[in-house]
């Protein structure tokens, strides 16, 4: 959907309600929005966002995702005080995937992790890479 847009040089802008209009979002008005912590890099989750949870993000600074399971949105740290603070917001070539640049205030993994992908997966199976309260260190 961006491909109008490709052949920019770096430091081309863009006009935000137009570049969210062509963002792919799927049949239930979601795009998949991976959160990655903006200094160390360190990939933390991944979340769905519709159109209004991405608006709010970008408005307040603290990240809102869209909850599938509870129908409803959802505030990162709202409950347990392990907020997301945006620092950068990025969409991928295709426009049907954003990555997040955050400040990740505890753990990300409603586990109390660090970060939600504590299962190494290999040919030979699987093992389990953190411990619960590993966040909170």
């Amino acid at each position: 959907m961006l491909k109008q847009w490709e052949s920019l040089s770096e430091g081309s802008t863009l006009n935000l309600d137009e570049f969210i209009s062509n963002l792919v979002f799927n049949a239930d008005g979601l795009i998949p929005a991976i959160a990655q912590q903006h200094d160390s890099k360190e990939v933390l989750m991944m979340a769905w966002m519709n159109e209004k949870s991405l608006r709010e993000t970008l408005a307040t600074q603290q990240v809102c995702y869209w909850s599938r399971s509870r129908q409803t949105y959802w505030r990162k740290g709202e409950s347990s005080g392990h907020r997301q603070l945006l620092k950068s917001m990025r969409a991928d070539c295709d426009g049907d995937a954003l990555l997040l640049l955050v400040d990740q205030e505890g753990p990300a993994c409603h586990t109390n992790r660090r970060d939600c992908f504590y299962y190494d997966v290999n040919e030979q199976g699987v093992t389990v890479v953190s411990s619960e309260d590993a966040g909170l260190a």
